[in-house]
C-alpha cells in the first residue's frame, strides 16, 4: 500500500506550503519585506517495469513501462525579489531604493549585512543607524548643528548649516548588489547575510549601471500580494485535504483486505 506513504509525503508538502503562505500574510505590512514561494518536486520512482526492456525473445521493446512514483519534496523556498511599492512618509531619513540594490549594515560583531528596509535614524553620536541601533555604512555622520538633511538620488548626503546658505556634503552612500539575490541567507530584522551561493557583493554609487537609485522620504512596502495568498491558501487546503482523503481510503482498503475470510 505506497498510497498512504505518497498522501503522507503529500501532506508534510502542502503544510510547507501553507506555513509560507501563513509567513508573507504575517508581513504584508513589513517594509521591503519580499514574499516567499515553495518549489516541490517529484520523488524517486519506482520501476516495476523498466522502460525500453524486452518483453519477448523477438526483441519487442516495452513502449512505457510501469514507474510508481513515491511523493513530492520541498526542494526550495525562494524569495520573490521583484520591488514593492513606494511609501511617502516625509521623514528625512527614510530611504527607498528605486531597482536593485541593498544597503550595507555593520552589526555589532562586525559582520556586514544587507537590507532594502530604509527606515533609518540618528544615533547619540549623529551617525545613521537602522531602527536596530546598527551603522549604515559607511557610516555617515550628521552634524548636531544641522537644520536639514538631503540624500539625493546618487546616495550623497548634504546638511544645510547654521548660518550657512550653500549646502555641505557629509558622505555618500553606496549599494551592494549580489549575482544570485535568492541565495542571501534572511537573518530576520529585514537582514541578510551573504553566503556562498550569493556571490561576493559588488558595490557601487546608487545609480550606477545594474544598480537602483535612492528616493528619500519614502519606504518600500512589502510585495505581497493578499488576494493571491489567500488563493493559494485556499488551494493549499484542498490539496492537503484530498491527500488525507487518499490516507483514510487506503486504510478503509486495508480494513477491507483483513477483514477477508480464508
Amino acid at each position: 500500500m505506497r498510497a498512504m506513504n505518497i498522501a503522507a509525503t503529500g501532506m508534510q508538502a502542502q503544510q510547507t506550503n501553507v506555513e509560507v503562505i501563513s509567513n508573507n500574510i504575517a508581513n504584508m505590512n513589513t517594509t521591503a519585506y519580499n514574499r516567499r514561494l515553495p518549489a516541490f518536486t517529484d520523488l524517486l520512482y519506482q520501476n516495476v517495469q523498466r522502460v525500453g526492456t524486452y518483453s519477448s525473445d523477438n526483441n519487442t521493446i516495452v513502449p512505457s513501462g510501469i514507474q510508481l512514483g513515491l511523493g513530492v519534496k520541498t526542494t526550495s523556498v525562494y524569495r520573490a525579489t521583484e520591488q514593492g511599492s513606494l511609501s511617502n512618509t516625509n521623514n528625512s531619513l527614510d530611504l527607498a531604493i528605486q531597482g536593485k540594490g541593498y544597503f550595507q549594515v555593520q552589526l555589532p560583531n562586525g559582520t556586514t549585512s544587507y537590507t532594502r528596509d530604509g527606515t533609518f535614524a540618528l544615533s547619540a553620536s549623529g551617525q545613521i543607524v537602522t531602527a536596530e541601533g546598527y551603522t549604515v555604512q559607511p557610516g555617515i555622520t550628521i552634524p548636531n548643528n544641522a537644520l536639514s538633511t538631503t540624500i539625493n538620488n546618487s546616495g550623497q548626503v548634504s546638511v544645510t548649516l547654521s548660518g550657512q546658505t550653500a549646502a555641505t556634503v557629509v558622505g555618500q552612500l553606496t549599494l551592494a548588489n549580489f549575482p544570485n539575490e535568492g541565495g542571501l541567507e534572511a537573518q530576520g530584522s529585514n537582514l541578510f547575510l551573504q553566503t556562498t551561493s550569493s556571490g561576493s557583493p559588488i558595490t557601487a554609487v546608487p545609480g550606477s549601471t545594474g544598480f537602483g537609485t535612492v528616493l528619500q522620504g519614502y519606504l518600500e512596502q512589502s510585495n505581497v500580494n493578499v488576494v493571491s495568498e489567500v488563493t493559494n491558501l485556499i488551494s493549499a487546503q484542498r490539496a492537503y485535504e484530498m491527500n488525507s482523503k487518499v490516507i483514510q481510503t487506503t486504510d478503509n482498503m486495508m480494513q477491507t483486505t483483513s477483514q477477508l475470510k480464508s
